[in-house]
């Protein structure tokens, strides 16, 4: 499909991930409509096209909200969500769950109004956890509804991404409308902020941190996955997929925590006399990697971006935008605020 006119919401749209999707809609000719409460999006976000768009402040958790924003729409892509770091969403579990309200009442305004898709931003905690201690690459169908036991999330944050995706394909039922969810693996990129792994590593390399704290042994793995990659399989999927089947967007690569502080350090020219692996603090699941099988055959995707290139682009984009005295003076500040 062409992207050129069509009018497009996107819930969340001032976030990090929201507002580099929005470019890349805008860039493609559709007239782009963000909601955003700004409780962590930004108006700097989406400075370089707020004249080409149109922005509505409010909470999407309130009926007439939703209703306003899901109006005259054709495609909603759902990206609002209460949610954070490993640390956030292990410390504010009722704030995540709150998401599953959310993302109903967004459903139900997109049904009444009658637009034609609805694109989810899931995650990959939504997988079960017990199943992340080894390396084992999570393939979609890890997960059911359908079988007794088939699924078991990663915290409430997890589960209320899982029941996002299972009611979205009861609104496909019920209500046909074309659904999709794209599982996002561990996104990281320019307007992240520093409550997430790799910028918080940026920010306290930059700030000059010393011993250099890392949660955990720093031998956990993820499969960091540039945002470029993650906003190009959230258009494909809305664009091939009808019947709400979830695809995982994130690279195969298992990289360690220590791999990424040390691809930063290099690119510093800096490094810390000593390191502090604080190994009481959360750390989530042990190893996690993505199967693209099913984004490779029913979207085409794969990702683009290397790990050593898109932390490249992030760090150029960190010190361009932060002063350095302002985050040392300030670093344990933007490490744990939403």
């Amino acid at each position: 499909m062409s992207w050129d006119g069509e009018r497009v919401l996107v819930t969340g749209g001032a976030s990090f991930i929201g507002s580099h999707l929005v470019e890349d809609l805008v860039a493609e000719g559709a007239n782009v409509r963000v909601a955003d409460d700004f409780s962590s999006g930004e108006t700097g976000n989406i400075e370089a096209v707020e004249d080409e768009i149109e922005i509505l402040r409010g909470n999407l958790k309130h009926w007439d909200f939703a209703d306003e924003a899901t109006e005259d729409i054709d495609t909603v892509f759902h990206l609002a969500a209460d949610h954070g770091g490993r640390g956030y969403i292990s410390q504010y579990p009722a704030n995540c769950a709150t998401n599953m309200a959310l993302d109903n009442i967004v459903y139900e305004a997109a049904a009444k109004n009658g637009v034609d898709r609805i694109s989810f931003a899931s995650s990959a905690c939504t997988y079960p956890t017990d199943i992340q201690q080894e390396r084992q690459r999570l393939s979609e169908d890890m997960v059911s509804f359908e079988e007794r036991g088939g699924a078991y999330a990663d915290e409430v944050y997890g589960w209320a991404k899982l029941m996002g995706e299972r009611s979205l394909q009861a609104y496909n039922e019920q209500y046909d409308i074309d659904t999709s969810a794209v599982r996002i693996f561990t996104a990281y990129g320019p307007r992240e902020n520093e409550t997430h792994a790799i910028v918080a590593f940026m920010a306290k390399a930059y700030a000059g941190q010393d011993p250099f704290q890392i949660w955990g042994d720093g031998e956990q793995t993820r499969n960091f996955t540039y945002v470029k990659d993650i906003t190009r399989a959230l258009r494909l999927a809305a664009e091939n997929i009808t019947d709400g089947t979830p695809v995982n967007a994130g690279i195969s690569r298992y990289v360690t925590m220590n791999e990424a502080v040390e691809i930063i350090f290099d690119y510093l020219d800096w490094e810390p006399d000593e390191i502090n692996y604080m190994t009481d603090k959360p750390v989530g699941v042990r190893h996690r990697a993505a199967d693209t099988t099913r984004a490779e055959e029913l979207l085409g995707w794969e990702p683009v971006y290397t790990v050593e290139e898109g932390i490249k682009n992030t760090l150029d984009w960190y010190v361009e935008n932060r002063d350095k005295e302002y985050v040392r003076e300030n670093l344990e500040t933007l490490l744990h605020e939403r």
